[in-house]
């Protein structure tokens, strides 16, 4: 694998229509910080292969968005992804195989776990909270050690609060 990102859901509605969590859907502001992220992604030269995508409504949204930067990518919806713990999120990566370039479209705390072990002692302070639509942007190894190369936001280009 040469890069793995990932990439929390976009801001979504605190409820609901069927009041199931597994159902809520994004926001005005969940969408368009999703799409804004997709295209940081995409200007900062991150090429995709594989999408591993919660199947929650939320992260199928924000996968939704962010897919228009990268469409030709595949995408793998998976129910397992919904909030996963961070061993299975690195289980689900490792079975994609190596060699490719791989976002993972999910949930915290499970992500941001996983973020932060990646990240290991040269985690940045940054990732000490891991936002809604933010990524955290890997490279991989050969040997199969992660650097974060970095953490993008969307607040950083001009999303967020408006």
């Amino acid at each position: 694998m040469h890069r793995l990102i990932l990439l929390r859901h976009g801001k979504a509605e605190s409820v609901s229509a069927t009041g199931g969590d597994f159902d809520r859907g994004l926001t005005d502001r969940g969408r368009r910080d999703s799409a804004l992220m997709g295209r940081v992604l995409a200007e900062a030269g991150v090429t995709l292969d594989v999408a591993l995508v919660s199947s929650a409504r939320r992260a199928q949204e924000t996968w939704e968005e962010v897919s228009r930067a990268f469409p030709d990518v595949r995408a793998d919806v998976s129910r397992g992804l919904y909030l996963a713990a961070r061993e299975q999120l690195a289980a689900a990566v490792a079975a994609v195989g190596e060699g490719l370039n791989v976002i993972v479209v999910g949930h915290n705390p499970g992500l941001h776990e996983f973020a932060l072990d990646l990240a290991g002692s040269a985690a940045p302070p940054a990732l000490d909270r891991f936002q809604t639509a933010a990524a955290a942007v890997f490279r991989i190894d050969r040997a199969g050690r992660a650097r974060l190369e970095r953490l993008m936001t969307p607040r950083e280009h001009g999303g967020g609060p408006t």
